[in-house]
């Protein structure tokens, strides 16, 4: 699975690490993906969602009806 929120496209940062030398080598800022399932009223049933945390947070606030809304104005299937 990839490392990207649903509801607010956050994806992978990329960097690099720095030794105590100072050289450089590639890596990756994953977001933190939670899989949260909550309860769709409108259609009877449970949907999962993998969120980043601030999408979590957004969930809690606009409510799971208008985050499965914008989640598919985006063109992801829920």
């Amino acid at each position: 699975m990839s490392a990207h929120c649903m509801l607010t496209g956050a994806r992978p940062g990329f960097g690099n690490r720095v030794s105590h030398s100072h050289r450089r080598t590639s890596r990756r800022f994953d977001p933190n993906i939670q899989s949260k399932r909550y309860w769709l009223p409108s259609e009877g049933r449970y949907v999962r969602l993998r969120l980043s945390t601030k999408g979590v947070k957004t969930v809690d606030t606009i409510g799971v009806e208008a985050a499965v809304a914008r989640i598919r104005a985006r063109g992801a299937r829920v």
